[in-house]
């Protein structure tokens, strides 16, 4: 008998490794030995720290939905199939696949819930697979226009993949924000005007100075997206957005609440708040886009963004407590921590 090793979140703060015996497999079914998985850690650390809500209503997205300890979580996993059983092409033997897992050493799928990775991607580039996936999203829902100035809170993953997207529209101005150097500092080493610290007490006036300066510049931005995964951040994001503008809120909150300045300058502004993601496609584009075209672009920004650059800690599987203490605790220290499980 086949044993895995899965990793379980089973109350705020408390991981575990358990070992599990893997069902024989299925005619259809291949069986998959993960090499490297990602930690998605906006979401992941909303149930390492049990700020989750327990049951979401008409969700779209399964892995979010009916949430309660404990419980598998992870949807970034690279692995190598190793098993095929008779009724599968047997091209997929030994191929390297990404899969929406959990955090295991070994899992069981059918070829049709598998994506191939392409042989110009490693496995741990292939890791960042579904943050590049919500990054499209983000930017199609946005949909920049030619001479935008645009304002990215949050320079986690998702906000960095964002922001290299961003950086190929001709933009006049691509601001971004994060309270962590090491974050700001890779953010301008992709080439944005400017990476600020949203924790300094004139960050609103300094991001307003990076506007070019004409006419209608201290009227603030025509795009902000906010991906800090911080409720509260989303008054700077109305602050500085220009009247008329829109600001995209990619960031979960789960159970996090925060006080929201409606009653000021936002009632007469007629900013669009923007909810925005990936599960879905938006209404207006689904006529010409679908999951399967949107995975497309996702490969493709892979091989270009190159984002294995921002993986800053890899633990192995066994080391799992060590490497959510180290979110928790040090995220400052952190942009992409990712589990070797070879």
């Amino acid at each position: 008998m086949t044993f895995r090793k899965t990793l379980y979140f089973t109350a705020p703060k408390q991981v575990e490794l358990r070992e599990e015996p893997l069902p024989a497999l299925g005619a259809d079914e291949v069986l998959v030995e993960t090499m490297c998985s990602a930690i998605s850690a906006g979401t992941e650390m909303l149930i390492y720290r049990g700020q989750f809500p327990t049951s979401l209503p008409d969700s779209h997205d399964s892995i979010s939905s009916g949430l309660h300890y404990p419980m598998t979580y992870g949807y970034a996993c690279v692995g190598r199939v190793t098993e095929i059983e008779r009724k599968v092409n047997g091209e997929w033997k030994d191929k390297l696949v990404f899969s929406f897992q959990p955090h295991t050493s070994h899992f069981i799928a059918t070829p049709d819930s598998l994506f191939p990775i392409p042989e110009s991607l490693s496995a741990e580039s292939a890791c960042f697979f579904p943050n590049t996936e919500t990054a499209v999203n983000l930017v199609q829902d946005a949909s920049p226009i030619l001479g935008e100035r645009v304002l990215v809170l949050g320079q986690g993953i998702i906000g960095l993949l964002t922001t290299a997207l961003l950086h190929e529209f001709p933009l006049e101005s691509l601001v971004t924000a994060d309270f962590y150097e090491l974050r700001r500092k890779a953010s301008e080493n992709i080439g944005v005007t400017s990476s600020l610290n949203p924790d300094s007490p004139d960050f609103r006036k300094q991001a307003t100075l990076r506007l070019q300066p004409t006419a209608s510049a201290q009227r603030g931005f025509d795009l902000t997206f906010e991906l800090s995964g911080r409720p509260e951040t989303l008054n700077d994001a109305l602050a500085l957005t220009a009247f008329s503008g829109r600001v995209v809120i990619g960031s979960w909150y789960g159970e996090k609440r925060a006080a929201i300045d409606l009653g000021g300058d936002f009632h007469r502004s007629r900013i669009k708040l923007i909810s925005s993601q990936v599960s879905t496609i938006a209404p207006e584009l689904s006529g010409r886009w679908d999951k399967a075209r949107r995975f497309d672009v996702a490969w493709q920004a892979l091989q270009w963004i190159k984002p294995e650059k921002w993986i800053t800690h890899r633990f192995a599987l066994e080391k799992a407590e060590e490497a959510y203490r180290l979110l928790d605790e040090n995220p400052q220290e952190t942009i992409q921590v990712i589990f070797n499980h070879r």
